[in-house]
């Protein structure tokens, strides 16, 4: 008799973790700490289920996520959207962390995302610090938003806390060059993105923290993960324009603004966008060719450990 799969949703809060087991039906729930998670590991080793979903969570996830990829259990870490849609989609519109975990679960078993490398300790601080810059740079754009209009002596306190900001900013940057510094490898693959023109330290070491899976898929792959791959919009004799979705949005903003340098300070790109527009394409439609050929070509430079050149250029 062939033994069904079992597939595992864990809802992930800060005091507990709740467990839904499918196809059984079975549910648990254990706290949110060394002696939990190291229980729930046993436990999960010993069924051997076939895939553990977990939500994104704003990193509370992490820790049983690392735990577990360390026990060399199949867990995957999902976009909360998917299992939102997901549920609805199911008639599942009711949600409580039991809830949740069984929703989890049945999305697991029913969609079964593929497994991704979990990200060691040194990329996911890496990531918090690009995370923290961007709020950083976030920050001091509104408070200047606000000077403009502020009264005299609201000014005063707004300017100095731009000042902090910016000083703050520059200890961020400092901590993200000795963080790329620490790592042989990061050295090397931020030194052949910075060896494109339009790609400086902000686009390359997002690209580094938020990318990682950047030279190991081929160029389809990497457009649709990051979300610059057009997707189709029909349905019968109705026949819609292509149009991107999802994605990895840190990624997408930092290669925006890398693209939209390019098309006017690298020739290649520069050269690829005016075809572009003099085909009658749309200025965002071309910025968006744009994006997909410069993640291309940065993809086969990582892929291949070749610098910028006309090689480079003739060969993606």
């Amino acid at each position: 008799m062939e033994i069904s799969p079992i597939f595992i949703g864990i809802d992930v809060s800060k005091a507990r973790l709740d467990v839904a087991v499918r196809p059984s039906g079975e549910s648990e729930s254990v706290s949110n700490d060394e002696d939990g998670i190291k229980a729930l590991v046993k436990r999960l080793g010993e069924i051997q289920p076939a895939l553990i979903v977990l939500e994104a969570t704003g990193g509370v996830e992490r820790l049983v996520a690392r735990a577990l990829s360390s026990a060399e259990l199949p867990v995957v870490v999902v976009n909360p959207r998917q299992v939102r849609d997901f549920a609805k989609a199911t008639g599942q519109l009711a949600k409580t962390d039991s809830i949740d975990a069984g929703v989890l679960a049945r999305f697991g078993e029913a969609v079964r995302p593929a497994l991704r490398p979990f990200p060691d300790e040194v990329t996911l601080e890496l990531r918090a610090l690009i995370a923290r810059r961007r709020q950083i740079t976030e920050m001091i754009v509104a408070e200047r938003n606000r000077l403009s209009g502020a009264s005299k002596s609201v000014r005063k306190r707004i300017a100095a806390h731009i000042r902090w900001l910016e000083a703050e900013l520059v200890r961020a940057d400092k901590d993200l060059d000795q963080s790329i510094r620490q790592s042989p490898i990061w050295r090397e693959n931020e030194d052949l993105l910075r060896s494109v023109p339009s790609i400086g330290p902000v686009v390359s070491r997002t690209l580094l923290a938020e990318l990682p899976e950047l030279g190991r898929l081929n160029r389809k792959q990497i457009a649709a993960l990051v979300g610059i791959a057009p997707l189709n919009r029909d349905s019968g004799t109705l026949r819609g324009r292509r149009a991107i979705w999802g994605g990895r949005a840190s990624v997408r903003a930092a290669l925006y603004m890398a693209a939209l340098v390019a098309s006017r300070r690298n020739a290649a790109i520069r050269a690829f966008y005016k075809r572009l527009r003099h085909a009658g394409k749309a200025p965002k439609v071309a910025l968006v060719a744009c994006m997909r050929k410069l993640l291309t070509i940065l993809n086969s430079m990582i892929k291949h450990k070749t610098r910028w050149s006309e090689i480079t250029l003739q060969t993606t």
